[in-house]
């Protein structure tokens, strides 16, 4: 096989491996959500299953990208390239690590109960997913286009984040004994505004593949 096709066909084993990592972070997050909004522990246990496997995942890609380089001799754009995934790779496995945080929560919450039914934190688990989503979809189709909607939807997780900060405190003061999973409330929507940020540098690093300029959200 020439060497430009077997760049090629290595990039496009790569492409699949990521797109793998994508679906168990979005299957991640929507397990911890449900886990915590249902107190449901097995779905928690579920929920670390995936985030080991999303660390192996890691290992796997990182392997890749090293023998590509140590084969193919990448420079210029492809080395960029490479190095791009190098990075994508490690905020996947951030994503797995802050569902898996959720998850915890959800087994530190097991002798609780919610003070409300839960609406905030599953619709700003949904816009982190969808990020994710938009995000590797630019990554992998190289389409800076959705990029645009990733930005937007991020400051639409910001300032829901903010609301549950704000209402969990309002909870707390007026009793007590709403503390402990006023806090795990706090825990967890910060932990899927995190999620939030990591979809935000997955598409900042594509734009960087593509172009070669740096461009941070603000």
């Amino acid at each position: 096989m020439a060497p430009r096709k077997a760049y090629e066909t290595e990039l496009e084993e790569l492409d699949r491996k990521v797109e793998e990592m994508a679906k168990k972070s979005k299957e991640a997050i929507a397990l911890a959500t449900k886990s915590f909004e249902k107190l449901d522990q097995e779905l928690a246990d579920e929920v670390i299953r995936l985030d080991s496997q999303l660390f192996q995942l890691n290992v796997d890609i990182e392997k890749m990208c090293l023998e590509v380089i140590a084969l193919q001799s990448p420079v210029a754009k492809d080395l960029r390239t490479i190095g791009t995934y190098l990075k994508v790779i490690t905020d996947f496995d951030r994503i797995g690590r802050y569902a898996r945080d959720i998850a915890e929560v959800t087994h530190h919450s097991a002798t609780m109960a919610h003070f409300k039914p839960l609406v905030s934190i599953p619709h700003i688990a949904e816009m982190a997913s969808k990020m994710v989503d938009l995000s590797v979809q630019a990554f992998i189709d190289r389409n800076l286009d959705l990029i645009k909607e990733v930005f937007d939807l991020e400051d639409c997780v910001d300032s829901l984040y903010d609301e549950i900060f704000r209402e969990a405190i309002t909870y707390m003061m007026e009793d007590s004994k709403k503390i402990s999973i006023g806090i795990n409330y706090m825990l967890v929507a910060r932990y899927l505004e995190r999620i939030a940020d990591h979809a935000c540098n997955i598409s900042e690093r594509t734009v960087y593949m593509v172009t070669g300029e740096r461009v941070v959200k603000d």
